[in-house]
């Protein structure tokens, strides 16, 4: 079995192998919300508060799985993406209790939000090069980390600017996520992972 400095390369693909499903899901769901932050965008706060809300809670929640999905991860890491999760699935929540926040706030949160999801991913994709796909893990934090500096930058921006903005980058994390999931299933298909239903 291959290992890497005493780590199970192969149970590992193994095992986000199957769950390659979720990761889909997500990337799917992403690129639907980003589509329709672009189609619709004079909707007006609330529904943009909604919209970005559910996807806060639901990337927590993927995230928080995704944490304890590989066994031997390094502890400080699995640590550092259930935090993000946390955080994530919190801030979402909070938006949905408070619709009327400011367009400002709204910003400020996503923008810290996606910095931190950004360096997030540079650290997965950087500290693991045997992983499938480790170039979309970099470019996703990437941009993960632009769309979070223009947010925080400039959270003044219109609301049709800000819905671009957003509704670009949730396609683009969408599109990565989706090959990502394709990736990860054709490898750990190869290694007789054998997918499990979503």
């Amino acid at each position: 079995m291959s290992t890497l400095m005493g780590y199970d390369i192969e149970g590992t693909l193994r095992t986000v192998g199957r769950a390659w499903g979720w990761i889909l899901a997500f990337g799917v769901i992403s690129i639907l919300v980003g589509v329709v932050a672009i189609v619709w965008p004079n909707a007006t706060l609330v529904a943009i508060a909604i919209i970005f809300a559910i996807q806060l809670v639901l990337g927590g929640v993927f995230r928080f799985v995704g944490a304890f999905a590989v066994p031997l991860e390094s502890g400080w890491l699995r640590a550092l993406q259930a935090l993000l999760a946390i955080l994530s699935f919190v801030v979402g929540i909070y938006l949905l209790g408070h619709l009327g926040l400011s367009l400002l706030v709204l910003a400020l949160v996503l923008g810290i939000y996606w910095v931190a999801h950004g360096i997030m991913d540079l650290f997965v994709g950087i500290g693991h090069p045997e992983l499938p796909g480790r170039a979309w893990t970099i470019l996703s934090g990437i941009l993960s980390i632009a769309a979070g500096v223009i947010l925080v930058v400039w959270p003044g921006i219109s609301l049709y600017a800000l819905t671009l903005v957003v509704g670009i980058w949730l396609i683009a994390f969408g599109v990565i996520a989706v090959v990502r999931a394709v990736q990860i299933r054709s490898a750990a298909h190869a290694l007789g992972a054998g997918p499990l239903p979503a």
